[in-house]
């Protein structure tokens, strides 16, 4: 399966279980990877037979920007659902990164990654 590799899509966003990561928001870094096959848009080389990069790009931030949640599992989760629903792939791969999270030591990012496939 071909990939198309998508990192470091940044926005803020009021996701957490604290009051105040609801309040003041946080960047979220995510990174997508989208398993599809280019076999007709290695053909036509045309960008309506792949997934738009940047359509998926923008799909994210508006996630990341979009409707609070508690946990970035849930966010991770509900990216890989919906662009498995909105673009023409197969599987995808999502990893949202939290590297302000409310953590009391030292750390240099915390991470979920979640991969889904069209069933």
């Amino acid at each position: 399966m071909d990939r198309i590799s998508l990192r470091g899509v940044t926005a803020t966003g009021y996701h957490g279980v604290f009051d105040f990561e609801r309040r003041e928001g946080q960047p979220f870094v995510v990174d997508a990877v989208l398993h599809l096959d280019f076999g007709q848009a290695a053909a036509s080389d045309d960008v309506r037979d792949t997934a738009h990069y940047g359509e998926v790009a923008g799909r994210i931030k508006e996630w990341i920007t979009g409707e609070p949640l508690n946990l970035i599992e849930a966010l991770a989760v509900r990216m890989a659902e919906g662009l498995l629903k909105e673009f023409n792939i197969q599987a995808v791969e999502i990893t949202v990164h939290k590297p302000q999270a409310p953590i009391e030591v030292p750390f240099g990012d915390v991470a979920v990654s979640v991969y889904r496939e069209r069933t």
